[in-house]
């Protein structure tokens, strides 16, 4: 078989638990639920470094954020790894990208040029932008742009004009990086809003009481969006259908990581909980796997995206790559080359700041099991069979000491086999050279 085709479609905070072939009680998604059928089921996905910019870069270079230096929004990704969109192109591949960037550091709404894009060639695309009703975009000069209407929708057709009218002989590898339903959540539009009464809806046994209110406002608007995502969607995969290109592409369906909303008092992203780390993970590829659900349960890191999704098109694997190849355990040869996948925030910042209650942490998600330190010992640990809402704290229970003991001691090995000194985030902003304010995030004035 020749090299596939790539679709590779990513929200912006989409939590893991947020679909309705993922069993959430609120979640209108048909065509996700449809493609589900179709894929491979990543039912343990993790955002290791559960932020923007650090997912974008770990997904561009297949590496740790310690490594590219992306553990903070709004910084600028250096091109000194080889990218995905380099080893596409070596190759064969046409490369092109769509929607929000997050990983050139130069203003949030300004002019990404060719050289700073990391080797993607098509470009229809802005650094960063949440008016999702007024959205800037850049093509290939630097005149602003605006998408027609609600975002993502529009960024959907472009890909569709993208895939229905490409003659080349080459295969492509199209990304699409879609803004919601990161907040603000109201900006759905009407006919998906309607959909969703706050009232009506179904918290998570772990959203606080003083948080529920909050929670339901914000839930209505998040599942609008993430209903207007499958529509979206629903776009991309009907024009893969209609140009008979199922077979010979690989389509994945993701998020760059969660968003809390409430459960544990906390909100946003950065936490080490599921509702920050999880995120979905479709891939379907009808030429090698069939159109036949499959469960993929262990876990699998932002990293291990980039060397899976190049063998998978028969690409040699960048020495600078450190996420590992999960093809044959996909294909059911071999088993996983690792069963966890390691949790971090570098620097507490933005919405999560050491005045919020943030910290620096290292941490594992296994199959079963949370576990979590900090800068001072351990922090969280969770039997996420027995307690799928994390409600126990299982930290320094003696009932646990043996389980806790040995997620230590692999915890060490792992951070020890990424060389990772898990140092406190001044060390990290030192040894980059980056200009933050007193909560360690890069000022917004600064970049825009």
């Amino acid at each position: 078989m020749k090299h596939p085709n790539v679709v590779f479609v990513f929200a912006d905070q989409m939590r893991g638990q947020a679909t309705g072939y993922a069993g959430d009680p609120n979640a209108i998604t048909p065509n996700l639920d449809k493609l589900a059928a179709e894929s491979i089921v990543f039912t343990n996905a993790v955002a290791g470094c559960p932020v923007c910019s650090p997912y974008r870069a770990s997904l561009v270079t297949g590496q740790y954020p310690h490594t590219h230096g992306i553990f903070l929004n709004d910084l600028h990704l250096q091109h000194k790894a080889v990218s995905i969109a380099d080893a596409f192109d070596s190759a064969g591949y046409n490369t092109g990208w769509i929607g929000k960037w997050h990983i050139d550091g130069h203003g949030r709404t300004r002019f990404t040029p060719p050289e700073r894009r990391q080797g993607f060639k098509f470009w229809r695309a802005v650094e960063c932008c949440h008016d999702y009703n007024h959205s800037v975009y850049y093509a290939d000069t630097d005149r602003k742009l605006y998408w027609n209407g609600y975002d993502a929708i529009a960024q959907a057709q472009e890909a569709k004009r993208y895939i229905e009218n490409y003659q080349d002989s080459k295969p492509f590898a199209l990304f699409v990086s879609w803004g919601p339903p990161h907040d603000p959540y109201d900006e759905a539009p009407e006919q998906f809003k309607k959909l969703f009464s706050p009232e009506k809806l179904v918290l998570r046994k772990n959203v606080q009481a003083d948080f529920e209110e909050k929670a339901r406002q914000w839930l209505a608007g998040y599942y609008s969006h993430i209903s207007a995502l499958d529509y979206a969607l629903g776009i991309i995969l009907e024009t893969i259908r209609k140009v008979k290109l199922e077979d010979e592409t690989i389509l994945i369906f993701t998020s760059d990581h969660g968003d809390m909303l409430g459960s544990q008092g906390e909100f946003a992203k950065q936490r080490p909980w599921d509702e920050s780390i999880l995120v979905p993970f479709l891939l379907r590829y009808p030429g090698l796997f069939g159109k036949k659900r499959k469960i993929f349960s262990t876990p699998f890191n932002v990293p291990h995206i980039m060397p899976t999704l190049l063998s998978l098109c028969g690409i040699k694997i960048p020495e600078t790559v450190e996420g590992k190849d999960f093809t044959k355990a996909l294909c059911g040869i071999e088993k996983p080359p690792e069963k966890e996948a390691i949790l971090s925030c570098y620097c507490p910042f933005g919405q999560w700041t050491r005045k919020q209650g943030g910290r620096e942490y290292r941490g594992l998600r296994t199959e079963r099991y949370t576990y979590v330190r900090d800068l001072k010992g351990p922090w969280l640990f969770y039997d996420n069979e027995k307690d799928p809402y994390q409600l126990n704290n299982l930290c320094n229970n003696p009932d646990y000491e043996k389980i806790q003991s040995e997620l230590e001691v692999l915890l060490r090995e792992k951070l020890q086999e990424t060389k990772d000194e898990f140092r406190p985030g001044e060390y990290y902003i030192e040894k980059w050279g980056y200009s933050v304010d007193e909560n360690l995030t890069v000022p917004y004035w600064m970049i825009d």
